[in-house]
């Protein structure tokens, strides 16, 4: 169903035609399409790098020098995001390593990858190259396992399939030096015990830093290159009037696109005069990590919620053990779990292991947001045969 993929099912993966696929999904890296869409409901674009200069009040310095003051009466909505963090490993910046946006738009395939970082970017990344061609692929992970914010179960299935497919996993391990060979020859990384590894690329993928340092904070009394705290209407703490509101990656709350376009709509409701509060980045915060097994999530890990002071108890089943599964092809694999809070008899958390999972995420995710409680769930009857029908024998442990 989609080029450069479907050559797999004869003979190796087209890379060229896999990225020609990404580049038509992506609109070629253009925002153009967006424009009509902001035409419709009338709002004006202005290009080129904002600062605020003062209350209620920024200045844009377009491409070509000239510069315009914009003054508004109700807010200013910083909306940033992040950009990856390079770690101050000797040599490392100088051996011009690729980014998450590096990756995600290379033309060519290297043949040897060096990942530093075995969080979801890490790992996607990891994955995805060593599909598309890269003969040797290494992931070097500080802490002791992938993943580490995720469930040590979901930790070991993906380290398992990555190892199966000749991906080199190196946890606790750190990199202490990195040389590039000439302008475009290959990467050496030493790492802390004297271990040397070679690659054509290196990845660096071991956090984001928040894209705030040249917008003019110190004008309105905040740090420039930090986070900015906002209470749970998205409004920046500190800054008198209730003026300016930050969403996304750049407030530090909850990393991920799906939780941007959340937190503008809380700013946007509150701006219009409305009474929204976040409830989702800290209770109900939904991730997926796109590896194969997919790692779907929502809700506190056990230990984070018992690190709560909540009395949970997990409840597991295997992903592949329903017949749903068969369906979806032979060997399917994977853990399904739910957090239950015994006092309250509601789910406060899951966790989806195996193949093509993230659409059983969203049912979890209402259950948590509207406090479904379990002898309610068991009236939820999921259809026949369908992998959701692991909810039903995640309930069964209960004794529901």
């Amino acid at each position: 169903r989609a080029p450069g993929a479907a050559e797999a099912v004869t003979g190796g993966v087209d890379a060229r035609a896999a990225f020609a696929q990404r580049d038509y999904m992506t609109s070629n890296w253009t925002d153009d399409g967006q424009l009509p869409w902001l035409q419709e409901r009338g709002v004006r674009l202005v290009r080129g790098q904002g600062r605020l200069t003062g209350e209620r009040t920024v200045e844009v310095t377009a491409p070509d020098g000239s510069t315009e003051t914009l003054r508004v009466r109700r807010g200013v909505i910083l909306a940033t995001g992040t950009r990856a963090a390079i770690p101050p490993i000797d040599g490392l910046r100088e051996s011009r390593p690729w980014d998450n946006r590096d990756i995600t738009s290379a033309k060519e395939v290297p043949g040897r990858l060096i990942v530093l970082g075995g969080g979801a970017i890490g790992c996607e990344m990891a994955q995805a190259y060593r599909r598309l061609g890269s003969d040797q692929v290494t992931v070097v992970e500080g802490m002791d396992r992938l993943l580490a914010r995720e469930e040590p179960f979901a930790s070991e299935e993906v380290r398992a399939a990555f190892e199966a497919e000749q991906i080199t996993v190196l946890t606790g391990a750190r990199m202490s030096a990195v040389q590039r060979s000439g302008d475009d020859g290959p990467v050496r990384a030493t790492l802390d015990d004297g271990r040397q590894l070679e690659g054509d690329e290196i990845l660096v993928a071991v956090g984001r830093r928040p894209t705030t340092a040249d917008i003019g904070l110190d004008v309105v009394g905040l740090e420039p290159g930090r986070s900015v705290t906002v209470d749970d209407r998205m409004r920046a703490v500190g800054v008198p009037g209730e003026w300016l509101y930050a969403i996304g990656d750049c407030n530090g709350r909850a990393l991920f696109t799906h939780m941007g376009k959340y937190h503008a709509r809380i700013a946007a409701d509150n701006i219009l005069g409305k009474d929204i509060t976040d409830r989702a980045s800290s209770d109900i915060l939904t991730r997926v990590t796109f590896t194969d097994p997919q790692v779907c999530a929502v809700g506190p890990t056990e230990a984070q919620a018992r690190e709560r002071g909540l009395n949970v108890r997990p409840l597991r089943y295997p992903t592949g053990g329903v017949p749903g599964a068969y369906v979806r092809g032979n060997g399917i694999a994977g853990t399904s779990q739910l957090l239950v809070d015994d006092d309250r008899r509601v789910v406060v958390g899951a966790t989806f292991t195996g193949p093509d999972v993230q659409e059983l995420l969203h049912s979890a995710t209402v259950a948590i947001a509207a406090e479904v409680t379990l002898d309610q769930l068991a009236h939820a009857v999921p259809a026949f045969p369908t992998v959701s029908e692991v909810w039903l024998h995640m309930l069964e442990a209960y004794g529901i």
